[in-house]
């Protein structure tokens, strides 16, 4: 069997089902869901192919019905991260030597699982656990997740084609070994499929791997552990463990066998992991690798010529898309002045349509957002905009957290570009529009590149190809996903490698090669066929 080249099968987007009235995908999803509710789910660590309970656990809670259980979370101790650790070691050789094809083979069979036998398991516990409306838990849990698998396979495939170019009597070859060590992998709430890329792309090198999940996103995640292991995953190759964050760091951040670190979440966050292997690099046995995808304060910048059916619909879809809780999200637009009473229609309209609640009921448009904290935290910038002499709400702005954590749609509009919520990170449905003099647009320009510490995504609308030319260059470093007359969220695997740089991360491109090739750590090898037998050279003879 390993005596061949084989072809990687040709990746493909998984089509999204549609879920609308009469489907099977339709029924079988709420069948699911009612399942789900209707039963108290253990969330395990799962430790070298163990599943693992503790006496210490937590209740899980969909956001918008906390008062209902539906699962039950282990929590584990600083103990429990030193054994995932030594699973980790213990299977790491065994691991690396598994040929490239038998790695592959594992993930692909694993996106076959999960758009078939899995698909309503990973949708229903997304929208349970995460409150996320059917279509977005589709795009992301199904859709997303198997595409990542796939689409990865072919890239991890590309890397070991690179090769460089041999002299006539020798061999080069370049031999992409896993990292010398660990990978850690801290997953956020917000995207299951990006729970599940981050400790499956070191893995598909070869690495091995302790996953510690987002707590509010277990239940979906543990999913996606449960189809591992039946994809053939061995044991130990990704160990999943439910910890304090503090136990975390200082145990496996801390680790001489750190090799890496694969994180999407806050920028203090990953601040504070770089800081902790920063402070103790001369203790590592090797140097990590770290890579992570953190916040964002994703614009949307009109131009005169714009298209304003078509800029409301990218303002409220990118907007309140999942309660704003992407990191892609849009969060300020600058809207040129001469087209903000067309414009303000169009959003008073759609805004207004926008239903809310139960994700269950599928003519919800949004759910609620994720927890207690975050629901704190965002109502506390629509209170701040109530009581600005800078600022007003100018739609939404109500919030209640009676029966789930919701917060309506919400439009403040700021009278200068640098109020509060034009520049901080909310990650919440709160968008802040500020309307600029239609001559100011080079000013505005400068301005949107300069507020934000962030530069992950952003939108220019605009119908003149000079504008779009222009501003695409202004805020060349302002975004790492950029888009022309579309919203600044969706992207697709395979067709736009996601990441951003400056405080919004390291820009290593989520289902991309650029990713897979921060988890190999490359060999060459010379083969000398016919080696010399004198040390002397020709320009020495007489």
């Amino acid at each position: 069997m390993h005596n061949m080249i084989s072809n990687i099968p040709t990746p493909y987007n998984e089509p999204v089902l549609s879920h609308g009235p009469g489907t099977l995908e339709r029924e079988t999803l709420k069948s699911t869901l009612a399942d789900y509710t209707q039963t108290n789910t253990e969330v395990p660590l799962v430790i070298d192919g163990k599943r693992i309970t503790t006496d210490k656990h937590l209740e899980v809670r969909p956001p918008h019905k906390h008062h209902q259980v539906v699962g039950t979370l282990f929590q584990g101790t600083q103990e429990h991260i030193q054994q995932a650790i030594d699973s980790c070691l213990k299977a790491r050789a065994d691991w690396a030597n598994t040929s490239y094809d038998a790695r592959a083979a594992i993930f692909l069979k694993a996106a076959d699982l999960l758009c078939g036998p899995y698909r309503a398991k990973i949708n229903a516990t997304t929208m349970l656990c995460q409150s996320k409306t059917a279509h977005q838990a589709e795009i992301d849990a199904a859709c997303e997740l198997a595409d990542f698998w796939r689409f990865n396979v072919h890239y991890g495939r590309q890397i070991l084609e690179d090769q460089p170019i041999s002299s006539n009597g020798l061999w080069n070859r370049v031999d992409y070994r896993p990292l010398d060590g660990f990978v850690t992998a801290v997953s956020p709430f917000n995207f299951t499929s990006i729970a599940g890329n981050l400790p499956t792309a070191p893995a598909l090198m070869g690495n091995t791997v302790v996953w510690k999940p987002a707590t509010t996103a277990a239940l979906s995640n543990q999913v996606i552990m449960d189809l591992l292991l039946e994809a053939g995953l061995p044991a130990g190759v990704i160990n999943v463990v439910h910890v304090p964050g503090i136990f975390f760091g200082d145990v496996a951040l801390k680790h001489p066998d750190l090799s890496g670190i694969h994180f999407t979440g806050s920028t203090p966050t990953f601040q504070r992991m770089w800081s902790t292997v920063g402070a103790g690099i001369a203790d590592y046995n090797a140097y990590p690798r770290l890579v992570g995808e953190t916040g964002g304060k994703d614009f949307i910048f009109a131009h005169p010529s714009a298209d304003v059916r078509a800029l409301a619909v990218a303002m409220v879809r990118g907007a309140f898309e999942y309660q704003g809780q992407k990191c892609s999200a849009a969060s300020r637009a600058y809207i040129p002045e001469s087209l903000w009473p067309e414009l303000s229609g169009h959003l008073e309209s759609e805004i207004a349509a926008l239903k809310m609640g139960d994700v269950a009921d599928f003519s919800n448009f949004m759910g609620a957002v994720i927890d207690a904290k975050a629901f704190t935290k965002i109502s506390g910038y629509i209170d701040h905009a109530k009581d600005s002499s800078d600022a007003q709400v100018w739609l939404g702005g109500d919030y209640s957290d009676g029966e789930g954590y919701f917060i309506s749609p919400t439009v403040i509009l700021a009278d200068k570009p640098d109020y509060k919520s034009m520049c901080e990170e909310i990650f919440g449905p709160i968008l802040t529009v500020h309307r600029y003099p239609d001559n100011k647009f080079e000013e505005m320009l400068t301005v949107c590149d300069k507020t934000s510490p962030y530069a992950l995504t952003g939108a220019i609308f605009s119908q003149d190809r000079a504008v779009v030319t222009q501003a695409s260059q202004a805020l060349r470093f302002s975004a790492g996903n950029f888009y022309v007359n579309d919203k600044p969220t969706g992207a697709v695997v395979g067709q736009q490698p996601f990441g951003g740089s400056r405080a919004s991360g390291t820009n290593d491109k989520a289902g991309s090669r650029l990713n897979l090739l921060r988890w190999a750590s490359p060999r060459t090898i010379k083969e000398t066929f016919v080696p010399p037998k004198s040390v002397g050279y020709p320009y020495m003879d007489a």
